[in-house]
C-alpha cells in the first residue's frame, strides 16, 4: 500500500510533529513516495517530501517522531537531562526505520531501532507505543523488522546477533530466539520464501522461523558468503521478487535468491555502486534509487546531510542534519 500525505495538516500528535506540504514541488520527483530517514542530530525519525527541492524549511517535513513518555514509552531513568528524562531508554543514534501494515499491531506501524539499544514498534501516524525493548547499547542494534505474526526481528552489529522477539505477546514482551551472526546489520522478512534474511560482516543468511508466536525459534536454512566484506544494508528490490539489495563496505549489489549470484548489472549502477553506502532502495513504481552515504564534514564518520537519488538524479540536503539511512516510505515486504 502506498502511503502519502496530501498536504492536509494532521495536527499535533503527542511525541510527533506533522506539517503541511507546500505547493512548490520539483517535477523530477513529483511522483515519488515520501522518504523516511534516521536523523541522528535531532534523534528523530523524519519523513520528507522528496518533491520539495529544499529540505531546510519545515515545508518539506511531513512527520517527525521520537519515542517519549508522552506517547507511551518508558522514560530513561538516569535523569541526566530534560531530554533524557522524557526519551525512551536506549534512544540515541536512530539506526533503522520502516513502514509495515500489521493487523496484530492495529494497522500501519513504524518499526525502528537505535544504536543506543532501543527496538520498538509505534502506530503510524499517531506514534503510540505498541512494543519496545531496550538492549545494552554496547550491542549496537542496527536494524529491525516486523513479521506478519506481530513478532519483531532485530540485528545488532557489536552484539553479533539476530533476534526474533515475541512482540506479538504484548508491549513488554522480551522473550526471544537468537542466531549468532558476527556484525549483524540487517534483517528482512521474505513472504515468498517464508524466511528471515539477515546480513552480517561476511555472510547473508536465510533463517527459518519455527516454534510458536509466543516461543519462536530461528534456524539456518541457507548461508551465502558475501563477495566483499562489511555487509550493511539489506532491502527488497521492488519489481523483482527474486532479488535483494545488498550493500557492503565497498559495493552495492543485487542478490538473486534463485541463483545465489551477486551482480552489479542493475539500472543506474554506474552512479549508485559506491563504497560505504549505508542504505539503498528503489522506488516501487519508477525504479528510482535512493541512497545514504557518509559525507565529509558531517559530525560522525557514518552520517550525511544529503540524500542521493539516481534515475531522475537529484539530491536533497538539510543543513545540520545527520542522516544515517533513508528509505522510500512504503509498506510492502517485496
Amino acid at each position: 500500500m502506498l502511503i502519502r500525505f496530501t498536504g492536509v495538516v494532521l495536527g499535533a500528535v503527542l511525541g510527533t510533529t506533522a506539517l503541511a506540504a507546500p505547493a512548490v514541488a520539483d517535477p523530477a520527483l513529483a511522483a515519488s513516495v515520501d522518504v523516511v530517514t534516521a536523523e541522528q542530530a535531532s534523534k528523530k525519525i523524519m519523513i520528507f517530501d522528496p518533491a520539495v527541492a529544499s529540505w531546510n524549511g519545515s515545508g518539506a517535513t511531513k512527520w517527525a517522531w521520537s519515542p517519549t513518555s508522552a506517547n507511551g514509552f518508558s522514560a530513561q531513568a538516569d535523569g541526566a537531562s530534560a531530554e533524557a528524562s522524557t526519551s525512551a531508554a536506549g534512544w540515541s543514534n536512530p539506526s533503522d526505520m520502516r513502514l509495515r501494515s500489521n493487523s496484530h499491531h492495529g494497522g500501519q506501524v513504524l518499526v525502528t531501532a537505535a544504536s543506543g539499544g532501543f527496538l520498538g514498534v509505534a502506530s503510524f501516524p499517531a506514534g503510540k507505543r505498541k512494543w519496545s525493548v531496550a538492549v545494552p547499547g554496547a550491542d549496537n542494534p542496527h536494524a529491525a523488522e516486523l513479521l506478519p505474526n506481530g513478532n519483531v526481528a532485530a540485528a545488532a552489529s557489536h552484539g553479533g546477533w539476530i533476534r526474533l522477539y515475541a512482540a506479538s505477546q504484548g508491549p513488554n514482551a522480551t522473550k526471544h530466539a537468537q542466531y549468532d551472526l558476527p556484525g549483524g546489520h540487517g534483517v528482512l522478512w521474505d513472504p515468498q520464501g517464508s524466511v528471515l534474511w539477515a546480513i552480517g560482516d561476511n555472510h547473508l543468511v536465510a533463517l527459518k522461523v519455527g516454534g510458536t508466536a509466543a516461543n519462536p525459534t530461528l534456524s539456518e536454512a541457507r548461508k551465502v558468503a558475501l563477495p566483499s566484506k562489511g555487509g550493511h544494508d539489506l532491502q527488497p528490490v521492488y519489481g523483482n521478487k527474486d532479488r535483494l539489495w545488498i550493500t557492503t563496505s565497498s559495493q552495492v549489489y543485487q542478490f538473486s535468491k534463485s541463483t545465489g549470484a551477486f551482480s552489479t548489472d542493475y539500472a543506474h549502477a554506474a552512479s549508485a555502486n559506491r563504497t560505504s553506502v549505508k542504505s539503498i532502495g528503489n522506488h516501487p513504481q519508477t525504479g528510482q534509487l535512493i541512497e545514504a552515504k557518509p559525507k565529509a564534514g558531517c559530525r560522525t564518520t557514518w552520517c550525511t546531510d544529503t540524500i542521493d537519488f539516481f534515475g531522475a538524479d537529484a539530491k536533497r540536503t538539510r543543513t545540520g542534519a545527520e542522516f544515517y539511512k533513508a528509505r522510500f516510505w512504503y509498506a510492502a515486504y517485496q
